[in-house]
């Protein structure tokens, strides 16, 4: 059972809520479990580290249910999937509009907002592919951290 603090803590908890009971999904304590894991997450982890992170309170949880809860979650639009050209799936319970800078190194995710961007229409030729219903920025490159470790390395 997820701790009320935890939960009460969580600004998108209620959305996640109503999301799940729109779509007439049963919040368990597996899911809450796994929904809350996620959603003071600040790394966007995959389903394995959910898992290891979500097992040390639920023992017997098992990794293919955190499978089947992320797909779900991510189904019914209570989650979403970063993309992150790994091999991983990795999740984030921001559903707020935000964008990605990913580490090609560490694969490390850090949010940050762009206001700008986000004003901005869609472009004209994107009209003719069909309805989009989101847009997000994901940039690719090195963060801080990699690059002091290089610097180290080479000094």
């Amino acid at each position: 059972m997820i701790p009320a603090e935890q939960t009460s803590d969580n600004p998108n908890f209620e959305r996640f809520q109503t999301i799940c009971r729109d779509a007439g999904l049963k919040l368990t304590p597996q899911r809450l479990e796994i929904y809350n894991e996620l959603a003071v997450a600040r790394d966007h982890p995959s389903a394995e580290d959910i898992f290891h992170r979500v097992r040390r309170r639920m023992p017997t949880i098992a990794l293919d249910t955190v499978y089947r809860t992320l797909t779900t979650f991510e189904s019914i639009g209570a989650i979403a999937r970063v993309d992150v050209a790994d091999d991983r799936a990795r999740f984030d319970a921001e559903l707020g509009p935000h964008h990605h800078c990913v580490c090609a190194r560490c694969r490390s995710i850090k949010d940050f907002q762009w206001e700008t961007f986000d004003i901005l229409g869609m472009p004209k030729e994107t009209s003719a592919w069909g309805r989009l219903m989101d847009k997000q920025v994901v940039l690719r490159g090195v963060c801080r951290d990699c690059l002091r470790k290089e610097a180290d390395s080479e000094g």
